[in-house]
């Protein structure tokens, strides 16, 4: 008997079809995801016959393998393929790397965010793949967690903006479906510890976590993965109120939901929540979740747990339904098309990466030394992370997943900073010294000093590896480590100019860069063409246009320090600091000016369910044409609960040419400014709201807005 024949039919109906033909081991089945590259052979052919819902970490051919056998059981339910193609598709040597998500939530453009998600996909389903484990819509505002180089940075709104901007790149063609993580509130740890307990209440967690959740199911992502930790204690593979009630009962999330790896099996080891995995597998069911990551006994402990009536079968039809939904519409039954392999880190791709490392890239400061001029014959580079790519990709790529590759050797192009500055600086001549590493290990700082001597300007590339970032690693101490600091205090005694670039994984304790170098640049981990692009932005080949997502405190002791805080400290800093932090959310310089004039409201009174629009006048002063990103700040004066002393809301990224004047004008509307009150209820108070506009925190003009 030919199954679900008519193809023309919806995702829906088709889904309703082939469910009813199931029997509960081909549903259990498909609730289940399992990491290729853990299994021994033996399991390999074991979950082939099953016919296993999808798969993880398979590249290349290998799919095909993995489809062909599924072709062959009772249904041919084929499997979905998993990745994390959080920067590109890294994992596979020779595809796009870009840059980090933290690095690209620099360029503030949503626009280019979408393409790198439409990039990603592409080279994803080429690959024979179908799923990327992104956005990373996690929030940075404790820099100790080892994760922070994943996200979108510290602001609820930005995150909330590029998350759907990537999510519509990823799924708007139909090659792959997206996967918001980590839901939810798992960057607020205690401590900054990566999968610990967040001590947020479920008014926080509605205040600032789930918005860019919700942006990201209203533009359609199709899969959401829980997050390892807890909240307020409740481990979050078990809480039925954030998964099932909020997410897919309030936010009306139709797509799927996927614990994170073995997230059933934590419930038992970890976090202590049962004694066994059946009991584990019931809780994780039951709150929501309608995919198991790698917990390979999920299967037969739901099994059992349907054979002794511990468990209602609807709630595996509606996990297996809304997993086949997304399977048909994918095209996984129809004999999906994909994109030729040649696609993979094709021409068109770098050059939208090329593009995408210069709007990510930052110039925190600038004393007038760039861009480099005629006058710098030789140019020394030193510094740690001049030279290692491995650095400059940052984490998840083919270097550290899914196993450790120490020594691999990049198959496509790349450029460090080294690399970049022999290129972009061909006429001059180029010394290169390694000085230090970043551990201290090697420390050759003299035959750095004896280079930088010989040099009119140096650039020391510092930062930190990915041995200090990423999944259980946390770091208590944020400075530069090793030799990087004696390093740069070498190269100061030497009065040449000098240019220290960045290459690091989240922000770190600088202040001794901002006070002794010429000009820093913030590169984070820029991909493939970081390196280029920083070379690029030294010799003044294109004006700088990025600003920071996330701040950078000037102790370790200082994080938290985002920008959104709230007023009520006393004294306002720290006794033994200076206090503020080294640099903040939204710095950012360019190579002209730009001046902000004639801010003014359509509006300054409107009613709780009007609106008002904000313009202001961005002239260019300077004389080089240049990209301005203007953002719109509000602070609720007074408030019946603590709200931000300031909070994006809106920011629009624009060209403008030197000489020129463009008007922006962004529509606030007076929902955008309620807040949610103990009793949980959304509400827009009566009041003044102070509205401010300009391009960074320090810097804006002020209106006030009166809601009656």
């Amino acid at each position: 008997m030919e199954l679900y024949k008519d193809k023309t039919a919806d995702a829906d109906a088709r889904a309703e079809d082939l469910l009813s033909r199931m029997s509960i081991e081909e549903k259990a089945a498909q609730m289940l995801q399992v990491s290729y590259n853990t299994l021994s052979p033996e399991d390999y052919e074991k979950y082939q016959r099953l016919g296993v819902g999808a798969f993880l970490h398979v590249l290349g051919s290998d799919a095909d393998k993995i489809r062909e056998k599924a072709s062959k059981t009772r249904l041919k339910i084929p499997p979905i393929f998993g990745i994390d193609a959080i920067h590109g598709h890294a994992l596979r040597n020779g595809a796009t790397v870009f840059p980090s998500q933290l690095a690209m939530s620099c360029s503030f453009d949503r626009d280019l965010i979408r393409g790198v998600g439409r990039v990603t996909a592409r080279e994803v389903c080429a690959d024979g793949l179908d799923w990327t484990f992104s956005p990373v819509l996690c929030i940075a505002r404790d820099l100790r967690w080892g994760r922070v180089d994943e996200t979108f940075g510290e602001d609820p709104y930005l995150c909330g903006e590029l998350g759907r901007s990537i999510t519509e790149g990823y799924e708007e063609d139909g090659y792959i479906i997206s996967c918001a993580k980590h839901y939810i509130a798992y960057g607020e740890a205690t401590g900054g510890r990566d999968a610990y307990d967040s001590p947020v209440t479920e008014r926080k967690i509605r205040e600032v976590f789930l918005p860019p959740f919700e942006k990201a199911v209203r533009a359609g992502c199709s899969s959401v993965m829980t997050a390892y930790g807890s909240v307020d204690a409740s481990p979050l593979t078990a809480n039925r109120r954030i998964l099932r009630e909020i997410l897919k009962d309030e936010l009306g999330f139709r797509g799927f939901v996927v614990t994170d790896w073995e997230n059933v099996r934590s419930l038992v080891t970890n976090q202590h929540f049962t004694d066994n995995l059946c009991g584990a597998t019931k809780a994780a069911v039951e709150a929501g979740n309608d995919m198991s990551m790698n917990t390979h006994e999920f299967y037969e402990c739901l099994l059992s747990l349907v054979k002794n009536k511990k468990i209602h079968t609807s709630l595996i039809d509606d996990a297996v339904r809304r997993i086949l939904r997304v399977k048909f519409r994918l095209g996984l039954f129809d004999g999906k098309e994909r994109p030729d392999k040649k696609v993979i880190g094709c021409a068109e791709h770098k050059k939208i990466n090329l593009e995408t490392a210069r709007e990510s890239i930052v110039l925190l400061k600038n004393n007038g030394v760039l861009p480099l001029g005629e006058d710098v014959k030789t140019i020394a580079v030193t510094g740690p992370n001049a030279d290692d790519i491995r650095a400059q990709y940052g984490d998840w790529t083919f270097f550290s997943h899914p196993e450790p590759k120490d020594d691999a050797q990049p198959q496509g192009e790349y450029h460090t900073v080294l690399d970049g500055v022999r290129e972009v600086f061909k006429d001059r001549r180029v010394i290169y010294e390694k000085g230090c590493d970043i551990f201290g290990a090697e420390n050759d700082i003299k035959k750095a000093v004896k280079a930088a001597k010989k040099a009119d300007a140096v650039i020391c590339v510092v930062g930190d590896s990915t041995a200090q970032n990423g999944e259980y690693r946390d770091r208590a101490d944020i400075t530069l480590s090793g030799f990087q600091l004696e390093l740069i205090k070498k190269l100061r005694e030497t009065g040449r100019k000098l240019i220290a670039v960045l290459v690091n994984c989240k922000p770190l304790c600088i202040s001794f860069l901002k006070d002794n170098c010429d000009a820093v640049i913030e590169t984070f981990n820029g991909g493939d063409f970081g390196g280029l692009a920083a070379a690029e932005l030294i010799a003044g080949k294109y004006n700088p246009s990025g600003k920071l997502s996330v701040s950078f405190p000037e102790l370790s002791a200082q994080t938290p320090c985002y920008y959104n805080s709230y007023d009520g400290w006393h004294g306002g800093r720290y006794v033994d600091t200076k206090g503020g932090n080294t640099f903040d959310f939204g710095d950012g310089l360019s190579y002209t000016k730009y001046v902000y004039s004639n801010l003014r409201l359509s509006q300054n009174v409107i009613s709780v369910d009007g609106f008002t629009d904000v313009s202001v006048d961005v002239t260019n002063a300077g004389e080089r044409d240049g990209k301005e990103t203007v953002m719109m700040f509000v602070n609720d004066v007074i408030s019946s609960v603590l709200t931000p002393r300031m909070e994006l809301k809106n920011f629009k990224k624009i060209f403008i040419k030197s000489g020129d004047t463009k008007t922006v004008t962004f529509r606030l509307s007076a929902d955008e400014l309620s807040i949610v009150t103990p009793s949980l209820e959304y509400v827009v108070e009566k009041g003044d709201f102070e509205i401010m506009v300009g391009g960074n925190t320090k810097e804006y003009l002020k209106d006030i807005l009166t809601v009656k």
